[in-house]
């Protein structure tokens, strides 16, 4: 008989913890009897009374499981290791708000019965916040441009991957994993299916402008190179136009010593410009270095205070 894992990542989800060990029990009884089956939660340090109630679920069925960390270590990851945990033959990771929808898990696993590896959930409709839908839009059309590897739009981590690719994660070692971009980079043979997520369950959304924020940026600089391109050739092209220009004024200079005043303004403005560019890309190579740095520090995914029915 084949085994299924489901890894459900959560943070404050008090609300939510128990109709989802509900929900997916009563899925795997009534439309997969067929396989066996594990329910992983691992919680990110929640503040709430979330593990409490993980620990009563535990209790009360030894086919849910937890993995309770002893730090929030970042919303990339927990799931991450929480994958390779798990002792499935394919894992379905899915968020504990209810926004990935439980009734794609038959199909899930019916698109890995016909032999594809991962089976990637696809947001081609939301009923989040349309501003934040059109911001999430144009980040992935603008990352799909610059990278060089195939990046899977509005895919969050919502899907179905084989323990050979999980096995692949495992080997990686990589302190800072953004699934996402691994999925579309080493990824085998996959199928995407479209999905309409749904608005939360209950309780508030833990992402914020700096989360996401976050998550671009660990995307592009881990997949792109085109911003160190832009600061060399940009400053190179712009080095040239301001010799050119520096150049023009000493020729008016020497042709119109008396009348030609060239003013203070450009020079101010000259001085703003070149230093809010400077500081831009600074700050750009700045966050490429921050990526190196932790990942040379490779430090643990994660910490754990506490597994239940391990």
């Amino acid at each position: 008989m084949k085994k299924i894992s489901v890894l459900v990542p959560c943070y404050n989800e008090e609300e939510n913890v128990i109709p989802m060990s509900e929900a997916l029990t009563v899925l795997f009884r009534e439309q997969l009897p067929q396989y066996d089956y594990e329910v992983v939660f691992i919680d990110n340090c929640s503040t709430d009374t979330t593990r409490e109630k993980l620990k009563m679920i535990c209790r009360g069925d030894s086919k849910i499981k937890a993995i309770l960390n002893a730090k929030n270590f970042g919303q990339f990851n927990s799931p991450y290791y929480g994958m390779l945990q798990t002792t499935g033959d394919c894992v379905i990771c899915l968020c504990c708000d209810f926004q990935d929808p439980v009734e794609l898990i038959p199909k899930f696993i019916e698109e890995w019965e016909k032999g594809y590896k991962i089976v990637c959930g696809v947001k081609t409709q939301s009923e989040e916040n349309k501003f934040v839908r059109f911001l999430r839009t144009c980040y992935y059309k603008a990352i799909k441009k610059m990278s060089d590897v195939e990046q899977i739009e509005h895919f969050t981590g919502f899907g179905l991957y084989d323990r050979s690719f999980i096995e692949v994660l495992r080997d990686l070692k990589d302190p800072t994993p953004f699934l996402r971009g691994i999925v579309a980079e080493l990824g085998p043979k996959r199928k995407d299916i479209p999905y309409t997520q749904a608005k939360r369950r209950a309780g508030k959304t833990h992402n914020n402008w700096y989360s996401l924020y976050d998550a671009a940026m660990l995307s592009f600089t881990s997949y792109t190179k085109i911003g160190l391109r832009i600061a060399t050739i940009g400053g190179f092209i712009i080095s040239m136009i301001s010799f050119l220009i520096a150049i023009v004024y000493l020729i008016l200079k020497l042709i119109h010593w008396n009348t030609f005043q060239a003013g203070i303004a450009p020079i101010l403005l000259g001085i703003f410009f070149f230093g809010s560019l400077q500081l831009f890309f600074i700050g750009l190579v700045g966050e490429y270095i921050m990526s190196m740095n932790t990942r040379i520090m490779n430090r643990p995914l994660v910490v754990e205070e506490e597994r239940l029915n391990f």
